[in-house]
């Protein structure tokens, strides 16, 4: 299993309202469309922030947060090279994503507590 964790910056012209409403809407029904994904996505979430309890942490300044699990690099490869993926989704990021400063990590999940 492979882990693509991304940190999402919105585009300057839009709210952070307007990037939530148009990421889960809009963007989520997009990329679970694509064929490939019902065969190599395992779990797909989208986490937009909220104020921390005062006193805890001081969190990152991203409008969000999108964690997709494939089965295996080749299954990432399938989904992300797909026509749909192409076509589709990658252009609708470009209407609400800071390409430029989203930040991408794809690795190997570890759990320590599972629940």
């Amino acid at each position: 299993m492979i882990k693509m964790t991304m940190f999402l910056k919105r585009l300057p012209a839009l709210s952070h309202a307007q990037f939530v409403h148009h990421h889960i809407h809009e963007h989520g029904p997009r990329f679970k469309s694509i064929p490939e994904a019902e065969t190599h996505v395992l779990r797909y979430i989208q986490t937009h922030p909220v104020t921390p309890p005062e006193g805890t942490i001081t969190a990152a300044d991203f409008d969000g947060t999108a964690e997709i699990w494939f089965d295996s690099p080749e299954g990432m490869q399938a989904v992300l090279g797909s026509d749909t993926y192409k076509q589709v989704v990658f252009p609708d990021e470009k209407t609400f994503l800071d390409h430029d400063n989203t930040l991408i990590q794809v690795g190997e999940q570890v759990e320590i507590i599972a629940q």
